[in-house]
């Protein structure tokens, strides 16, 4: 909805400008008459140069407007073709280099599988290790862990991969760290817990950095997925052409040819008034001189 009614906005630019440039035009081709027929000559000769330049200045535009109405037809009609058919080649296909879907399907098994064996690495370290209670003797496995039990992770995918719901008790991805701060322990040399706790400093920020590296997988890798086989491109390229396409093409169009039609209107303008202002000229000079030659004219 913001880029549309940016796009809106520059659109209502666009015709504002243009507007206003007919406006001045048509002013000066008024102007310009109005001067012609007082015979201010020299007065209508500066505004034919003023009136030049504004005519090869709108002529410009008329060019900058056109270029501007075939890019935009030229990119919407590539963006369509390239939504329509994304098998075929097309003239977007060396600027997106989109795999194919069996590919980003892989791709996203692959993070999948990654997020479930690490998390099942972190609740199986929990569960045998930071919640047992060991002797002594058990070392390394024992490191004097004691106090309340560590919730596990919730483990997002079952070993097939799909979907699975979290159960009461495990933790999410996003609170896990926080939540297993209150059960690290301070140490003393060596790794032995001084303190009441179920983890060590060290396992812990070893546990943290895995459940940001799945947390990572999970919450991007579907987003990576839509990279690779273009989804969010083909989503983009399609409220594109079918919100935008139309209004720039016929908004383009129009701008080009109105001001084709000003550029026009004014340019024979000017030519008028150079025509009327010789013709009066030549009218006020044959006046003057048959006023003082009249014996020559009547022998005419």
């Amino acid at each position: 909805m913001e880029n549309q009614d940016k796009i809106q906005t520059a659109l209502d630019n666009m015709r504002l400008a243009l507007v206003i440039i007919a406006a001045v035009m048509l002013l000066l081709a008024f102007i310009g008459f109005v001067l012609s027929i007082f015979g201010l000559q020299c007065l209508v000769y500066t505004l034919v140069i003023v009136g030049w330049i504004l005519v090869t200045g709108t002529f410009i535009l008329c060019g900058v407007f056109l270029l501007l109405h075939n890019v935009v037809a030229d990119t919407c009609v590539a963006m369509d073709q390239w939504v329509r058919h994304p098998t075929a080649h097309t003239a977007l296909d060396d600027i997106l280099p989109c795999v194919d879907n069996a590919t980003a399907k892989e791709t996203l098994d692959r993070t999948r599988l990654v997020t479930y064996q690490l998390i099942n690495l972190v609740d199986t370290a929990i569960t045998t290790v930071s919640n047992g209670n060991f002797p002594p003797q058990a070392r390394p496995l024992y490191f004097n862990q004691s106090g309340p039990l560590m919730p596990i992770l919730c483990n997002p995918f079952n070993s097939d991969l799909s979907d699975r719901m979290c159960q009461p008790g495990e933790l999410g991805l996003n609170n896990a760290t926080e939540v297993w701060k209150n059960y690290t322990c301070q140490i003393t040399t060596p790794e032995m817990c001084a303190t009441t706790g179920r983890v060590t400093p060290k396992f812990y920020n070893q546990m943290a950095a895995a459940v940001n590296i799945s947390y990572g997988l999970y919450r991007y890798g579907p987003f990576l997925a839509d990279l690779q086989d273009c989804d969010f491109v083909r989503s983009a390229f399609t409220e594109i052409h079918n919100d935008h396409c139309p209004g720039l093409w016929k908004y383009t169009l129009w701008i080009y040819v109105g001001l084709v039609l000003v550029s026009a209107a004014v340019m024979l303008s000017l030519v008028f008034w150079v025509i009327y202002a010789r013709e009066r000229r030549h009218r006020v000079y044959t006046k003057d001189f048959n006023a003082q030659h009249p014996h020559d004219v009547r022998e005419k």
